[in-house]
């Protein structure tokens, strides 16, 4: 449990630090954007890179990714169901809601809480991957199909995946993991390095959007958000404890990162998605904005409650 407190501790600190220094507006009016997209095309992939080629691919696809999926599969399905009975939405906003119950953010919140709570930055890469390998592509499908405001062609959904950093520098480490090629250290030491600034300027950035942000504004729309955000900081944290605890039977601290993989709040992405298509794109905003503030409450208590 000390451990657990430590971690947050760690994270509180540094996102507070963005918070002030976005308030304070050091580094510019542009500062958050330009640490993502650094963290994002740079720092990021060398991290996984060195991660995943240190690991066992095997251990990373087994019951805990299962546990995942089932969990995600669960809130997003609640959602679906919800919203027949009660708010009637359309095929893209429903499914933008759906999402928001069930896809977590792996990367800009996942990573940290990975390293720094659960010491083990590879417990996340299978989500990653499921995410932006199978969801991802499906999501844009499915978008795509039930608008025609914004058209996008197959071999563009089918490219995200690979034109992803991230999943890129993670494709790489596990090339290097399955084949047992020796990385020089001229190579690879300058990737730790990289690697090591992910971290801070993801959480830095994070910090440096809740600056400003304000949901639930209007009353229109906020039945969604509250159900959605439910379902992810709740429901979703709820069946993957049940599913890894009775359905595999996993040990203590795998059932405790389960737990904690899927109480991450909603990711950023869904909302790049919502705007892509001009559709859900208040219920995308406010839906990741609510489960970032109320991920960290949800975390303290399952630590809590499983240690």
């Amino acid at each position: 449990m000390q451990g657990i407190l430590t971690g947050f501790a760690i994270i509180g600190v540094v996102i507070a630090a963005g918070y002030v220094a976005s308030r304070l507006r050091i580094g510019g009016p542009d500062a958050r954007e330009t640490l993502n997209r650094v963290g994002f095309f740079v720092a990021s992939p060398a991290l996984l890179f060195t991660v995943v080629a240190d690991a066992d691919l095997g251990e990373l696809l087994g019951a805990p990714l299962l546990v995942q999926a089932i969990a995600a599969a669960s809130a997003a399905v609640c959602f679906v169901v919800v919203n027949l009975l009660w708010f009637r939405l359309r095929a893209p906003e429903a499914t933008i809601g759906a999402l928001g119950a069930g896809y977590v953010n792996a990367g800009n919140i996942g990573l940290p809480v990975a390293v720094y709570v659960l010491g083990d930055a590879t417990a996340v890469v299978p989500v990653i991957g499921l995410q932006l390998l199978v969801i991802s592509p499906l999501v844009l499908l499915l978008l795509d199909s039930t608008t025609s405001e914004k058209r996008v062609s197959l071999r563009f959904v089918l490219s995200q995946p690979v034109r992803n950093p991230i999943i890129l520098g993670a494709l790489a480490g596990a090339a290097v993991s399955l084949t047992g090629v020796t990385v020089p250290d001229v190579v690879l030491a300058p990737l730790e390095i990289l690697g090591g600034a992910a971290i801070p300027m993801i959480l830095l950035a994070f910090g440096m959007s809740l600056h400003g942000s304000r949901p639930l504004r209007g009353r229109e729309g906020r039945a969604p958000v509250v159900v959605a955000a439910v379902l992810k900081a709740v429901l979703m944290p709820a069946v993957a404890f049940v599913v890894a605890r009775f359905g595999f039977g996993l040990d203590d601290a795998t059932v405790v990162s389960a737990v904690t993989l899927a109480a991450l709040p909603t990711a950023q992405n869904i909302y790049n998605y919502a705007a892509r298509f001009r559709r859900g794109e208040v219920l995308a905003r406010d839906t990741i904005l609510v489960t970032t503030l109320a991920s960290p409450v949800v975390l303290l208590v399952a630590a809590a409650l499983l240690t």
